[in-house]
Parts: C-alpha cells; sequence; structure tokens
C-alpha cells in the first residue's frame, strides 16, 4: 500500500529512499520493500499510471493477494464461503492490515472468485471438449465433428454424425472431484428441449487434464433442475445446476451402438478408467 500510495507523485529512487532512512517506515525492513515492490510488478499493480485503477489501494491489493494467494479454498470459494462470517482466517488477517470491513472483504472475494472461476472454467471446458472429442473419433464408427470449434450457437459442443444413432453432445468439464457442477445456458437447454439427439456428458479430468471419468446426464433430470420464467418480462438466460452422484450415469450409453471393438471402456455403459 506504501509503495502505490507515493508512487503516483515520487519515483521509485525517492519512495525508496524514504521508506529505508524516514522513522515512520522502519517497521519493514528494505528487504520487505524491495519484496513488496517486486511482488507488485508481478501482479501487474505497477507499470503505466502506477497506482491507478479501480477502487481504492488496499482493494486493489486484498484483490491481487487472493488471486495469487494459491490459497486451497479459493477454487471452492462459491461453496466455502457463503458469507462474511465463513471468511477464512488468511483472508480475514489480509483484509485487517488492510483496513478491509469483513463485509468488503466478502464482496471483494466473490469479486476474484468469478474472475478465477470463470478463467479456469474457458481451460478446464476447452480441455474436456477436446479430450473427449478424440476419445469418440477414435473409438465411434462415424463422423465426429467438433462444431464449438466454429460456432457456440449450436447449443452443443460435439456432434456425431450417424444415420441412425445420431448424438449431439454438450460437454461440462471439472477438475473437482466429488462435484460435478456446470452452467446451463438458456440455448443449451432450448436444445435440449427440441433435440432427441441432444446429450449432456460430464467429463472428469484430472489436474493434468488427462480424462478419469465420463458420465451422461439424463435430460429429464436436468429439466426437473432448472429455474422457471415466472411472467412476461422475466427469463433466465443460464443457469447452476449441481449433479449429485446417483444422478450420473456412467459412460455414453446412447454412444454405445456407434462404437468399434475394443473402444475406451470410458465411454462403456459403467465403464471407468484402468
Amino acid at each position: 500500500m506504501r509503495w502505490l500510495e507515493r508512487l503516483p507523485v515520487s519515483s521509485t529512487a525517492r519512495c525508496r529512499a524514504l521508506f529505508t532512512n524516514h522513522a515512520d517506515f522502519s517497521d519493514l525492513t528494505p528487504t520487505q520493500y524491495e519484496a513488496a515492490y517486486a511482488w507488485l510488478g508481478e501482479n501487474g499493480l505497477l507499470g503505466n499510471g502506477v497506482g491507478s485503477g479501480s477502487g481504492a489501494v488496499g482493494e486493489r491489493v486484498f484483490r491481487a493477494a487472493l488471486a495469487s494467494s494459491g490459497a486451497a479454498w479459493l477454487p471452492d470459494a462459491d461453496v466455502l464461503v457463503r458469507g462474511p462470517a465463513e471468511l477464512p482466517q488468511d483472508a480475514l488477517r489480509a483484509a485487517e492490515a488492510l483496513g478491509i470491513p469483513e463485509d468488503e472483504a466478502y464482496g471483494q472475494l466473490k469479486a476474484v472468485f468469478g474472475k478465477v472461476d470463470t478463467e479456469a472454467r474457458a481451460v478446464i471446458g476447452r480441455a474436456g471438449e477436446l479430450a473427449l472429442l478424440g476419445l469418440i473419433a477414435e473409438a465411434a464408427l462415424a463422423r465426429v465433428e467438433h462444431v464449438a470449434a466454429y460456432s457456440d450457437g449450436f447449443g452443443y459442443d460435439i456432434a456425431v454424425h450417424a444415420r441412425q444413432h445420431p448424438l449431439h453432445i454438450e460437454v461440462k468439464s471439472t477438475v473437482r472431484r466429488g462435484r460435478t457442477g456446470f452452467y446451463l445456458s438458456r440455448n443449451e437447454y432450448e436444445t435440449m428441449r427440441c433435440d432427441p439427439a441432444w446429450q449432456l456428458v460430464a467429463v472428469q479430468l484430472t489436474p493434468g487434464h488427462a480424462v478419469a471419468a465420463v458420465s451422461s446426464v439424463p435430460a429429464r433430470w436436468i429439466s426437473a433442475q432448472v429455474p422457471q420464467d415466472r411472467g412476461s418480462f422475466g427469463r433466465w438466460e443460464a443457469c447452476r445446476i449441481d449433479v449429485p452422484p446417483d444422478a450420473l450415469v456412467p459412460g455414453i450409453p446412447r454412444l454405445a451402438p456407434l462404437l468399434r471393438a475394443g473402444a475406451a471402456r470410458l465411454l462403456l455403459p459403467g465403464g471407468r478408467n484402468q
């Protein structure tokens, strides 16, 4: 905070001299000030417009500290931290040091989690699509097309072109063990309702993005979970769905008639990674 408060009106050298020689700043060592300066640079808080940005200095430092912390709880913050009273001790200590009240710290955490979660879902989602595409293309006696590669308007990601058993697969991927949660768009839902070939497939990935498990989620079960439009002037456009283990169907049973002999067990009903 001291660096960011002073750099907009002073040079780095003058700030360094102030922190090193003035008694008001002697509670930290020169080495600590240099480590702090390096950390600010690593987290994009220096450079052009130094000290500027959205929110107060303390809030910007707090957001950067959360995002770069590597805290084990952060990827599951949507479940583990449901209010200011549930903030982890490390986040509370950081907020206190930066003069941020608990309720504001919780709001900052939600903003950081939303950004981290969105970025992670994009990477994991792409990895899951490509991994499943490779498994199906190798195993299916049909032409397989990654339609999401050139448009997200289909309402599904992978098309298996077969005259008698066509399949349109919407892929939802996760690296979280024991949790299968995903966001369903209105377009995906409406496609599910109108397209009998539509199938949602959940792909469990390892931390290295290898496929650990493949499961199908029945359309009937999904229909029972989505919200309902209550009036003429309101319409939901996306919703989050958390799938319990007993709602998952191992493999992709609807793909079975199209599989070659010796197809990956992950795709078969009851299949598991070997």
